[in-house]
């Protein structure tokens, strides 16, 4: 696995720059594990990145609510694709190049995760795209895309800005409230 990310070219720079090679001592999983799946289930979104055929990168972020990056096997993700701003950058590449990568950020945890694989999309299969589309969730899903890991790691918290869902502070906040109202008026009953 570990050739995915550590090219020729990128062994070179890290034995010129470390005393110690660093991919020498690292060890890329290709299966999903548990903790894996649980912190994809948790996720609300994720950067998706492709390249057309001549490598001309491109990213896209993916958004729904916690689950809609479904687990479909120890090797597989998928997700129902929302209709968004149309442009179609990501299909059209990946229609000529299945190379793909998704980056999974947590913030409030300062955790990431990349992974590296190929990815499909599905657009005549009406029973997958169901299975994928959140339940309650508004989004229109256009087609499916599942996409087939290769390797995947976890990076190290060092330059991880620690940030918040919205959703979290405000439930936080109303608890902290509601504890305040209630010392409150116990002392105005003392």
């Amino acid at each position: 696995m570990n050739q995915i990310p550590f090219t020729p070219s990128v062994r070179a720079v890290q034995d010129r720059k470390t005393a110690r090679p660093r991919h020498a001592e690292m060890d890329f999983r290709s299966r999903i594990t548990p903790d894996l799946a649980g912190f994809i289930a948790a996720r609300t979104s994720f950067y998706m990145a492709t390249a057309s055929a001549e490598g001309q990168p491109y990213i896209q972020h993916r958004g729904g609510p916690p689950g809609f990056l479904h687990v479909l096997s120890p090797t597989q993700l998928g997700f129902a694709d929302f209709k968004g701003n149309r442009q179609y950058i990501s299909l059209g590449n990946l229609a000529e190049n299945p190379k793909a990568f998704l980056f999974l950020m947590d913030y409030a945890n300062r955790r990431r995760i990349k992974l590296w694989g190929t990815a499909r999309v599905v657009e005549d299969d009406p029973s997958l795209l169901q299975a994928l589309r959140p339940e309650g969730y508004s989004g229109i899903p256009e087609q499916a895309i599942l996409f087939d890991v290769t390797a995947w790691d976890a990076n190290c918290p060092q330059h991880i800005p620690q940030r918040f869902e919205a959703a979290d502070v405000a439930a936080a906040l109303a608890q902290r409230d509601a504890r305040i109202a209630e010392l409150e008026a116990r002392l105005a009953r003392a």
